[in-house]
């Protein structure tokens, strides 16, 4: 399917997605936890923030190039984790993964990818990062990272804000449930992968959470992961600082895109108060609300060293495939570059605090 004619940002792409997807998939990918506060604070948190130019500037030699974790960026955009990419596209995480190649851009693989993270990996010419939720057994988790090692991924991204699902109130009205054909193909096999059942009455408390993720499985995971160790989903500063004594390389701040617990601050509105508690000791990426090329540069004028993009990636290949996608990242990057050369900032490292009006 063409990409239409008046697809000119990511909010097009968004709202093409929202007229032709199938309701019920459109309440999964878009649809935020309860009343939606947190996913419309990660907007309301970049609309907030205004950029002062400097004018005259010497842009000669202008670059928005990066190394992040040993990875060389041509921009400071990473891919998302995002699940069941066949729900919007038949080719999935294939026709991903090939779009980001050809932007060259760092795509972080999900866990629960309809397609098996080896085959992404045999696709790609762009390194890949690996998204990881700690399953109850570890030497299934260790199998699991052992797998993304053997097959080239860059770095392993841990995902800790999420023990339970969250309330999909959206989701539920809508009656949502994965397709017979797509389903998460990398936990084939895997005893961790079955539902937990509740006991003694209570639907989350008893026995739900019994082996759910802790500090000393992050620790353990540290000391067998020959990866970079990233995790995702770090709100709280006093976290931020544990992760880094337990040897953490970077972290995501993100509150998973609003999807999980309704009420919490945007992760934009987080992210100074964790870069001002870490000082440089490990690079943050920002995660949420990214929609403009303006948003990124508030974003590291904040304290990111780049950005993680998640739902306008399925807006994108559920319109235009991989061309889609595509041309989704390319605005993005070029309204990036826009931003720059009109703020007067020749290189990422002119981007801070003191161009925030």
């Amino acid at each position: 399917m063409a990409v239409p004619d008046d697809t000119v940002s990511l909010l097009d792409y968004e709202r093409h997605f929202r007229a032709r997807i199938d309701p019920a998939i459109g309440s999964y990918i878009n649809g935020p936890a309860g009343d939606g506060q947190t996913k419309r604070a990660n907007r309301e948190a970049f609309e907030r923030h205004r950029l002062m130019p400097s004018v005259l500037a010497d842009m000669r030699g202008a670059s928005a190039k990066s190394v992040l974790l040993g990875a060389e960026m041509a921009y400071p955009i990473l891919l998302a984790p995002t699940a069941y990419h066949q729900l919007v596209h038949p080719q999935g995480e294939l026709a991903t993964v090939e779009a980001a190649g050809l932007t060259r851009t760092v795509m972080t693989v999900s866990l629960l990818s309809s397609v098996r993270l080896e085959a992404i990996a045999k696709r790609s010419i762009t390194p890949l990062w690996f998204q990881l939720y700690l399953q109850r057994r570890r030497e299934e988790t260790l199998s699991l990272v052992r797998r993304a090692e053997e097959a080239g991924y860059r770095a392993l991204v841990v995902t800790v804000d999420a023990p339970v699902n969250g309330m999909r109130n959206a989701q539920a009205r809508a009656g949502f449930k994965l397709p017979m054909q797509i389903r998460p193909v990398n936990l084939d096999g895997l005893e961790g992968s079955a539902p937990v059942r509740a006991v003694n009455g209570s639907p989350v408390f008893q026995g739900m959470l019994d082996e759910a993720a802790r500090w000393e499985d992050i620790a353990w995971l540290r000391d067998n992961c020959r990866l970079p160790l990233i995790l995702k989903g770090i709100l709280n500063p006093h976290d931020a600082l544990r992760a880094v004594e337990v040897g953490v390389d970077a972290l995501v701040v993100s509150n998973h895109g609003g999807r999980i617990l309704d009420g919490l601050p945007a992760s934009l509105d987080v992210l100074p108060l964790i870069a001002d508690r870490l000082d440089g000791r490990v690079p943050l990426i920002l995660d949420g609300g990214i929609r403009r090329g303006t948003d990124i540069v508030k974003a590291l004028a904040l304290g990111a060293s780049a950005v993680m993009v998640g739902e306008p990636v399925l807006h994108a290949l559920h319109i235009g495939g991989m061309p889609g996608v595509a041309h989704m990242l390319t605005v993005l990057q070029t309204e990036f570059e826009v931003a720059m050369a009109l703020l007067g900032k020749a290189s990422l490292a002119e981007i801070n605090r003191s161009m925030l009006f």
